[in-house]
């Protein structure tokens, strides 16, 4: 109980104890990020030797989030509790396997500190309550979504669907905008893209986006409403085309290459939702002038 009157009283508690506990959340955050695509390619691979009446070669052991426990790719090394101190241990092993010296992908300490520091800006916009418990869980689904999406170009559908349903669920007594701006949000967030893909396949023959993104923009729309998709829509076209010129000019390619969108959707819906009121305040006189 005073854990609890400490948090709902002073910013610097609440903000300390979320910083903290998001960086365990980004180290569990890494483990999904690397598995949860590979369960998904086991479980792909099983639907497709079992319409073919073949047996699997492979991927017989079990493997989840929990087992087996996380070891080096390289030499499997067994991960100890030492070991896995988020950001700490990364900086004691100077970013190298304890067993084989291989270097450590410095994702792992930047998913860390990333969740701690979106979490901790939530917890200083929101404040202490169950609305923060719940955007805080947006969140770190939305740091998962980014780096899968960036590194394999999938939105998983186990982790787009439930955030659309929270987002539905939790606004049916307006918890963060009235439930019909979230119902028109999710609608609209689909449609759009969905229109997009389409129109875009019908002029070039080509798909110019996966599913997934709109499932994804279903999903933010339904936490912060029909009212903020002009903005996430605008934002993450503009992250994603400043990324893509860089990176063209970094890799010194001209050629157009396949590029996620999600990590840019992402990253505009986090925006959107913790400055919804600002936004929205600063979109107002341009598309509702005098």
């Amino acid at each position: 109980m005073e854990l609890i009157y400490l948090l709902s009283t002073s910013q610097v508690w609440l903000v300390s104890v979320v910083g903290l506990f998001s960086l365990l959340v980004g180290s569990f955050l890494n483990v999904v990020i690397y598995r949860l695509p590979i369960i998904l390619e086991r479980q792909w691979k099983r639907d497709c030797n079992e319409w073919l009446e073949k047996q699997a070669g492979e991927d017989t052991g079990e493997f989840n989030l929990v087992v087996p426990r996380s070891q080096c790719p390289t030499c499997g090394h067994k991960i100890t509790a030492v070991e896995n101190i988020p950001v700490l241990s990364y900086l004691f092993l100077r970013g190298k396997c304890r067993g084989c010296k291989t270097p450590i992908s410095i994702q792992y300490p930047l998913v860390e500190l990333a969740t701690a520091i979106l979490s901790m800006l939530m917890a200083v916009q929101v404040g202490f309550g169950i609305e923060l418990l719940a955007l805080l869980g947006f969140t770190w689904v939305l740091v998962a979504l980014f780096m899968i999406d960036a590194k394999t170009m999938l939105l998983p559908d186990i982790l787009t669907y439930p955030l659309l349903w929270a987002g539905l669920l939790l606004n049916l007594n307006g918890m963060i905008v009235p439930l019909p701006d979230a119902v028109l949000g999710a609608a609209f967030g689909y449609l759009s893209l969905w229109s997009v893909f389409h129109l875009f396949r019908l002029i070039t023959g080509k798909e110019g986006m996966g599913y997934g993104d709109f499932k994804l923009l279903a999903a933010l729309g339904a936490w912060g409403g029909w009212q903020i998709l002009p903005f996430i829509i605008f934002a993450s076209s503009a992250f994603g085309a400043v990324f893509g010129i860089v990176w063209m000019l970094v890799k010194r390619n001209r050629e157009s290459l396949p590029m996620p969108f999600g990590p840019w959707l992402a990253m505009a819906g986090f925006v959107a939702v913790i400055w919804r009121t600002e936004i929205l305040a600063w979109m107002t006189p341009i598309f509702m002038p005098n």
